[in-house]
């Protein structure tokens, strides 16, 4: 049930109810914003003892691909903010936030309207004639009364924000707006960290077609080898049995790698928002040195300020906190202030005269005294989203220590792990020669070339994935410090709302 108050319409009264709704201005109810507290270790575990390159503060951090160096890869991430669904799908999504700041804000000015009418109407009315006998009997004529109804009026109403409503509905609105902005940081860097892994996957797998390019052209003079050996009288067929299954077993794996190619070289392209079937990218193996050294992971606490995830999870707190005063407000009684002015009369030729004007002014309260317990349900779902939104943020960034000490590990390990790698693949490719040697000299059998092929060709192959694998991880530990990217590109409650303002575009 609604309950209004009227209130004299006396300029005294408009005067005073205007005085009380400055007073009573600066007013808003609910808590005021805390950012919660997190749990941030002092330092990473894995980073112990293992220190990365300094970040050089003169590089651009958005750019972060262009420490590769890949000229192709730099084309291709450009092309991230240009052409990609995803991203431009968020960009749109921080355009509607924006715009329902601008929906908010509105709220603090008065609605005006226009209202214009003409009329025509007729009333059937019962006159009496004749004698009076027979208006006794009921003997009675109709006439009709038709008239013309012409208005034009002016209106305006204005709600007081003495409770802080508007604003905290105004500073929710505002923090979900940055929030959808970190997203569109956080979807842009995710779209560029996939395309830089795709691409160095598919750089790997260029490496290892032309690893098994290389070693089929071996196994070939291999099995030219046993033939002649065969042809002399000196080998067994099965040499030259074995020496073939080798390889075409070779030339079948080489063949299967095409569908591993292709289907990458469809998600770069999905990434670059290109059609699969226009694109392509020419085979190029996967450059034989290491990955260069990424920025320094520097301390777990500066890893808030760094990932944008993190940020648009902390906004939507700030955001469900503004919630939470809007739903407290609903408990206090509304005061506004409504005005019209206007002409009407039964022609338009005289219409705007003096007779004809009418005006009104006054302010008016309404509180609402029963809702069976609807405002209290509000207030409370406001905070069980307020504590939702809490451990969704704790929880990001607990996530991001894990992601950057995952990836911490992995290029340490990956680091220790191809200086061996490299040791086996020296000692393998000696193992080679020396066992094709020991057979041309009809030491040992071919079977024993097979197996140190069979060995060095695996070993091979270890050490590109390997490399491989090296650079996704640098990839992904970018990713996981944020890019370059850091919370002051985010844009201030000014800055949302300047960008709402047409008057400043």
């Amino acid at each position: 049930m609604s309950i209004r108050y009227p209130t004299s319409r006396t300029p005294l009264a408009v005067a005073m109810t205007l005085a009380v709704c400055t007073l009573l201005g600066a007013c808003a109810v609910g808590p005021d914003y805390v950012k919660p507290d997190t749990a941030a270790p002092l330092a990473y575990k894995e980073n112990s003892g293992w220190k990365v390159a300094q970040p050089a503060d003169t590089a651009d951090r958005g750019k972060w691909w262009e420490v590769f160096g890949d000229a192709q890869l730099d084309a291709l991430a450009e092309q991230v903010d240009i052409s990609n669904q995803t991203v431009k799908a968020a960009a749109a999504q921080y355009e509607q936030a924006r715009a329902l700041v601008e929906s908010a804000r509105a709220a603090y000015f008065p609605t005006l309207g226009v209202n214009a009418a003409a009329t025509r109407s007729g009333q059937g009315s019962r006159v009496t004639t004749g004698t009076a006998g027979e208006a006794a009997n009921g003997t009675a004529t109709g006439t009709s009364g038709v008239g013309n109804r012409v208005s034009l009026s002016l209106g305006a109403s204005w709600e007081a924000d003495i409770w802080g409503k508007v604003r905290r509905a105004s500073e929710a609105q505002t923090s979900g707006a940055q929030a959808s902005a970190a997203d569109l940081a956080a979807a842009r860097l995710s779209a560029q960290g996939q395309l830089a892994q795709s691409y160095f996957t598919l750089r790997q797998v260029d490496a290892q077609i032309q690893l098994f390019a290389d070693t089929v052209a071996a196994y070939q003079k291999s099995l030219q080898l046993t033939k002649n050996r065969y042809a002399g009288g000196v080998s067994a067929k099965a040499d030259v049995v074995a020496a073939d299954t080798q390889l075409k077993t070779a030339q079948a794996q080489a063949i299967n790698l095409g569908v591993q190619r292709a289907q990458l070289e469809h998600a770069i392209a999905l990434l670059v928002g290109q059609p699969a079937s226009t694109f392509s990218i020419a085979p190029a193996p996967l450059a034989v040195l290491p990955p260069p050294p990424v920025p320094e992971a520097g301390l777990p606490s500066q890893l808030l300020e760094r990932r944008p995830d993190v940020a648009a999870a902390e906004r939507r707190v700030a955001a469900a906190n503004a919630q939470i005063g809007v739903a407290r407000a609903a408990y206090f009684p509304a005061l506004s202030l409504s005005a019209s002015a206007g002409y009407q009369g039964s022609a338009l030729a005289n219409l705007l005269s003096l007779p004809n004007r009418f005006w009104s002014i006054g302010p008016q309260l309404a509180a609402t005294l029963f809702d069976g317990g609807a405002r209290d349900a509000q207030s409370r779902q406001a905070r069980a989203v307020y504590d939702q939104d809490v451990a969704l943020y704790r929880q990001t960034v607990l996530t991001g220590f894990r992601e950057v000490e995952d990836n911490l590990a992995a290029l340490r390990i990956l680091q220790q792990q191809a200086v061996v790698q490299d040791a086996a693949l020296q000692a393998a490719r000696e193992s080679v020669k020396l066992t094709i040697n020991q057979y041309k000299a009809g030491v040992v059998s071919y079977l024993n070339v097979v197996a140190a092929q069979a060995t060095a060709f695996s070993t091979e192959r270890d050490a590109v994935s390997l490399l491989g694998s090296r650079y996704v991880a640098s990839v992904q530990l970018i990713q996981a410090l944020g890019g370059g990217w850091h919370a002051v590109s985010l844009p201030d409650a000014e800055a949302v709302n300047a960008a709402n303002d047409p008057a400043r575009k």
